[in-house]
């Protein structure tokens, strides 16, 4: 299925996880897609596996650290020359960093917030022209379920991510009447870089049982990020076009 061939999408964090996958499978679907991380040679590996795909010849790299002003700029500028135009962005990149919150440090709170949530408005903003142009502009950001249920030791990334769905309903409001879409994807229980490492990112006197909630409902334990990258890839496809303004959670009923 081809539903995605005529459009032209820019994804942040596509050097791993849910991004990576989410970059696959807007390329199996026929996009052209610009994929943007720091990391040059894992943004590598990402457009390896396109090429076992046979897709990598709609692929583009771009490095780009969304924290920064001057980067965020420059990378969705390039994006917009390599496609002709944008349609869609999808902001997944993303940093955790765990710690019990009296004892977590500025330097993690501000880097966590620049990287998650400062970073997503960097992007967005210089997105936002070139996705006005377009009849089919969206963007779709990266919540949590951590943003709207407890997850312990996570003050930084919890409120980074609450940060990031008032953020998506502002912009789907603002330019609701200019055509433009805004929806936040929620995750939660999905194998990613983040809850693959979760041991090493938190505080190592953790007590898991504050955990216990946070698991699937559903059978089958943790998915891979394969279940979010379908849920994006609809979302940017004309079947997601009277959704804006709200969320999706990912979660297999871990949060009812």
């Amino acid at each position: 299925m081809e539903r995605l061939a005529d459009h032209r999408i820019l994804i942040t964090g596509a050097a791993s996880g849910i991004a990576r996958a989410t970059t696959l499978r807007l390329l199996a679907e026929g996009a052209h897609v610009v994929a943007a991380d720091i990391t040059a040679d894992r943004l590598a590996e990402t457009r390896a596996l396109a090429g076992k795909d046979g897709t990598a010849g709609r692929l583009a790299l771009v490095e780009v650290d969304i924290a920064d002003e001057t980067s965020a700029n420059a990378a969705v500028a390039s994006a917009v020359k390599t496609l002709g135009g944008l349609d869609a962005l999808v902001n997944a990149a993303a940093i955790m960093r765990g710690a019990h919150t009296h004892e977590c440090s500025l330097e993690v709170w501000n880097r966590v917030i620049g990287v998650n949530l400062t970073g997503t408005f960097l992007m967005t903003r210089a997105a936002l022209p070139a996705l006005l142009d377009s009849d089919k502009g969206v963007v779709v950001n990266f919540s949590s379920t951590a943003a709207f249920y407890a997850h312990p030791f996570m003050a930084a990334y919890s409120a980074s991510k609450g940060g990031i769905f008032s953020f998506t309903h502002s912009i789907a409001q603002e330019y609701s009447k200019q055509g433009l879409r805004a929806v936040n994807v929620v995750p939660g229980g999905i194998s990613s870089n983040i809850t693959d490492n979760i041991g090493e990112l938190i505080p190592a006197d953790t007590d898991w049982d504050l955990f216990l909630k946070l698991s699937p409902a559903l059978p089958g334990g943790i998915p891979g990020p394969e279940k979010v990258a379908g849920v994006v890839a609809m979302l940017v496809s004309e079947d997601g076009s009277f959704i804006s303004g709200s969320e999706i959670r990912v979660d297999g009923g871990a949060h009812q």
